[in-house]
Formats: structure tokens, C-alpha cells, sequence
């Protein structure tokens, strides 16, 4: 493993982001952990190679090597190194992310780095750090949410190892993690991880379908396991639409804010019970932690970053007569075009697309 070729951007990509005046102890941390994951990587290949390996993970592990080889060949997505070896890592989080928000507002409190801009997530390699974080912007009057996080990108900074704890996730959705995670290798627009993670969501959702339509058949049962995913998803991403509505409707009212707070414990209680409605219709359910959590605005943040107007990709993929190839094409053109308003354009482009066909999934 030659660490010269990555050391110096690690080096580099950590006194950025000092001299920007971030937390130094912070990033020197973050640099650590990003050279350490590097320099403990193994080739998958050499790992296939053991004879006594458990055929549960070799199966996932040619997985990623077969999904990311569609991914170059098939959707245009930049994959580069990634994904070609993998890291053992100690446990199921890599990271613990904190999330907060207004207790009035569902706009996202955000962290400035270079690169990337505002970001509503700050990663941290502890959970006590991440609680304690948490802890200091409650008391500055936010909402706040910490969740693990068990995938990453750098955006292709560096040639990302698979990480050992996706191996415990099944075949299906191990697909479309990798093509979501190398979609953001291919493009990200800064300052609006909304836009990335939720059209990061669809690609790698089609993506899964794409790939297991293509390698075991369209009527096989991961193909059918991952339409039933992706359909879960589209509802999801309705789900949280409508839900979303309630509250902007009460935080834009003008009362008073004592009043805004009590109204909105109604509504996140209804927002509980509507789920509770939703969730026998989902597939792929341990995705969706919505009823384990008491709901605030954070929590309600997590999920709209990721599953925010979906149904309208999914429009723009129909309107290419289902090519996935030109659809994350001229998602990437649209939103380069239209950087302050990706959304928008989206929606703008898809307005003419024939209606959605009933899908065959697994139930």
C-alpha cells in the first residue's frame, strides 16, 4: 500500500480546513481516523482468497465488487478505487452524527467547512462527544438528534474502503448503499446536502433495481426485493411531504411562540400515529426509525435530508423512458445549471411525465 499517495491530501485537506478557522483538535482527529481506515485497508480480491471464509460474507463482498463494476459500466458513476478493499472496523457505527434545529423552524442549524460548505451534520468518533455536543446546543434552545452512521464518502478525495460493518447488511441494500455513496463520489453541490443525499437516495434505490434486474433477472427475488425498497421509499418520501406541510403551516402561523410549542407536540404525535399506519406497507423496515424515536425537529430533519422529493426523480427517470444511465446524467446537469435551486429544476423538467406504472415487488 503506497502512502504517499494519500498521506499528503490527508495532510492537506486537514490544514484546509484549520486555517478556515475550524476546531483544529476536531480535524486533526477527523484526519487521523481517515488515514488510519486507509491504512488498514485490505483488497478484497486477496480477502476472497481464504479458503475458510464464511460464504455469507464472501457473497456481500462480490457484491461490491460486481456492483461497483455496473456502476463504472452501466450508470457512468466516477468509481475510481473505491470500494476495491475493505476495513475492519470495531463497531457498528463509524460515526456518531449530531443533527439540531429551531424549535420553531424546520430549517436545519448548520456547520461551515471548506469543500463542502454548510452542513447539517457534525460527525464525531465518539457517542459520548456526540451526546455532549448535543447537550450544549439543547441548551441553547435547539432540537437535537445523534444517530450512528455506518457509511461514508470522501467525495473522492480518496479511494474509500468498504467498511467491514456493512457486511452485516443484507445483499439488497448493500447495493444500493454502494451506488448511493459513489454517487457522491461522482457529484456533490456544495451547501446543499439535502439535494445530495436525497438524489443520492434515488440512484442508489434504482441503482439496486438496475443491478439485480440486470445480473439475476428482473423476476428474481433480489430484483423484486429491491423494488420493494425502493417503492418504500417513494411512500416514505410522500409520508414525510405531507407530515412536513402540518408543521411549516404552524411554524409560518405567527403566534406566539409558547404557542407555536405547544401546538406542534399535537402534531408530532399524530406524526407518530400516521407512521404507525405507514410502516406495515414498508419494506426494508429496520431503514426506518421513526417510531423509535421521540419526534422533534431534528429527528423530522434527518429524514427529509434524505427522502425529499423523490417521486420527482422518479418522474425525470420515467420521462428517459427508464434509462437510470441519462437520468442521473441530467440530474447532475440540472443541478449544475440550477445550483441555488436544484429542487426546482427537477421538478420543472419532470412536469410532463407519463404517469408511474404499478411495479411487481416483494411483499
Amino acid at each position: 500500500m503506497k502512502v504517499r499517495r494519500w498521506l499528503p491530501r490527508a495532510i492537506a485537506l486537514a490544514l484546509a480546513f484549520c486555517l478556515s478557522g475550524c476546531d483544529i483538535g476536531y480535524i486533526s482527529r477527523a484526519a487521523y481516523e481517515e488515514m488510519r481506515l486507509l491504512w488498514n485497508r485490505k483488497p478484497i480480491a486477496a480477502v476472497l482468497e481464504k479458503k475458510d471464509l464464511p460464504a455469507d460474507i464472501r457473497a456481500r463482498l462480490e457484491t461490491v465488487l460486481a456492483v461497483r463494476g455496473f456502476a463504472a459500466g452501466k450508470l457512468g458513476l466516477e468509481v475510481g478505487g473505491a470500494y476495491r478493499t475493505v476495513t475492519n472496523v470495531d463497531s457498528g457505527a463509524i460515526v456518531w452524527v449530531v443533527m439540531a434545529a429551531p424549535r420553531d423552524s424546520l430549517k436545519p442549524y448548520t456547520w461551515w467547512f471548506p469543500i463542502v460548505g454548510d452542513v447539517p451534520y457534525r460527525g464525531y468518533f465518539s457517542r459520548d462527544d456526540a451526546n455532549a455536543e448535543a447537550a450544549k446546543l439543547e441548551a441553547r434552545g435547539l432540537d437535537t438528534y445523534v444517530r450512528p452512521a455506518v457509511a461514508f464518502s470522501s467525495l473522492g478525495f480518496f479511494n474509500d474502503p468498504l467498511l467491514s460493518n456493512l457486511l452485516a447488511v443484507p445483499r439488497v441494500e448493500l447495493a444500493g448503499i454502494i451506488t448511493h455513496e459513489l454517487f457522491h463520489r461522482t457529484y456533490f453541490l456544495a451547501s446543499n446536502v439535502m439535494f445530495d443525499e436525497s438524489a443520492a437516495t434515488f440512484v442508489g434505490g434504482r441503482g439496486a433495481i438496475a443491478f439485480y434486474s440486470a445480473s439475476e433477472g428482473p423476476n428474481s427475488a433480489d430484483a423484486l426485493a429491491a423494488r420493494g425498497i425502493f417503492e418504500s421509499d417513494l411512500k416514505f418520501s410522500l409520508f414525510l411531504l405531507q407530515e412536513e406541510a402540518q408543521l411549516l403551516r404552524l411554524y409560518r402561523s405567527g403566534l406566539p411562540e409558547a404557542e407555536i410549542l405547544k401546538r406542534r407536540q399535537l402534531i408530532f404525535k399524530a406524526i407518530a400515529s400516521d407512521y404507525g399506519k405507514l410502516k406495515p406497507t414498508l419494506s426494508g423496515l429496520e431503514r426506518f426509525d421513526l417510531d423509535k424515536e421521540k419526534v422533534n425537529n431534528a429527528v423530522l430533519l434527518n429524514y427529509l435530508i434524505y427522502f425529499h422529493d423523490l417521486r420527482n426523480f422518479d418522474a425525470l427517470y420515467r420521462l428517459n423512458h427508464g434509462d437510470l444511465r441519462a437520468t442521473i446524467a441530467r440530474i447532475i446537469a440540472l443541478a449544475k445549471g440550477s445550483p441555488d435551486d436544484p429542487f426546482g429544476a427537477i421538478w420543472r423538467a419532470s412536469r410532463n411525465a407519463p404517469p408511474a406504472a404499478p411495479e411487481r415487488v416483494a411483499r
